[in-house]
């Protein structure tokens, strides 16, 4: 295969995506009856062992229940009341989500949290975030008075300086139209590039905001986030770890890292527990 069009053919994925989004789809909304195995009851009170609720966030493409299949229970089972939300859908376009404008999305974020904290009683949630997931919640923190109701921000490969796909999105300024294409079909991806307007005024002025703790978990596998030292956050309260160094054998990726990895499970329960954290190392995997 010529070279130009090895770099043609990933390129092509990435508008394909943003076209296809933006095209209505007919099917329902593939969550709205799915079982979430405890998680999202309203009538959770929180315990004085884990007195803050927890709310997940999924990540672009993702949904409140798909994303949090394994995590969820996870953490349901160790006596956390665990939410999740949908965010960021476009009309028309069912089940992938997180594809609206971020500060959209931020506020539609802003909104669940006041709900889980009203039917809780809680002062404080923790929010523990895939993706764009870790990445947008900080926007909510930081402009929209969400670091008065968190506590932590735990983000699992989050794309906080952006998602460069490998290196895919500095080929668009080459592709014209590219840009503008995505923007119109599905600004959610067009905030997450590397220089957008979007990440120029989240990461203005410092990653983080006092009184929140960030702990941020990043895999060196990730083909999304990347480079993936672009995930960790610079800060006077930030825990920047990398899965391979708690666990050399772990091969996930930006995907498997949130989705079925104990190792990083355990990781997040240190962080929303961090007085009875204990050590993860690749036995995690089956605690």
């Amino acid at each position: 295969m010529l070279p130009w069009k090895r770099v043609l053919r990933p390129l092509a994925a990435l508008l394909l995506t943003a076209a296809v989004a933006a095209v209505p789809a007919a099917t329902a909304h593939a969550t709205d009856a799915a079982p979430t195995s405890g998680w999202n009851d309203w009538s959770c009170k929180p315990s004085a062992a884990h007195p803050r609720p927890v709310v997940l966030v999924h990540g672009t493409l993702g949904n409140s229940v798909d994303n949090w299949l394994a995590l969820a229970p996870y953490l349901k089972d160790r006596g956390y009341c665990v939410y999740s939300l949908d965010y960021g859908q476009l009309p028309g376009v069912p089940v992938f989500y997180g594809l609206g404008p971020i500060d959209q999305s931020a506020q539609q974020l802003s909104d669940f949290v006041d709900k889980v904290l009203g039917a809780t009683g809680a002062a404080k949630a923790d929010l523990v975030g895939h993706s764009q997931g870790g990445m947008m919640p900080r926007y909510y923190l930081k402009f929209l008075g969400g670091a008065a109701k968190v506590n932590s921000l735990v983000g699992i490969a989050p794309d906080n300086h952006g998602a460069t796909l490998s290196g895919l999105t500095n080929l668009l300024p080459y592709f014209p139209g590219a840009e503008d294409l995505i923007k119109d079909t599905t600004p959610g991806l067009a905030d997450q590039v590397p220089g957008s307007a979007f990440l120029t005024k989240l990461n203005a002025d410092g990653d983080t905001v006092p009184g929140v703790h960030y702990t941020v978990i990043a895999t060196k596998y990730d083909e999304v986030a990347t480079p993936w030292q672009s995930q960790y956050l610079n800060g006077s309260d930030v825990h920047n770890v990398l899965l391979q160094d708690l666990c050399p054998l772990d091969l996930s990726e930006h995907v498997a890292i949130a989705t079925f990895d104990r190792i990083a499970f355990h990781e997040v329960a240190n962080a929303l527990d961090p007085a009875h954290a204990t050590s993860t190392t690749c036995a995690s995997a089956f605690s």
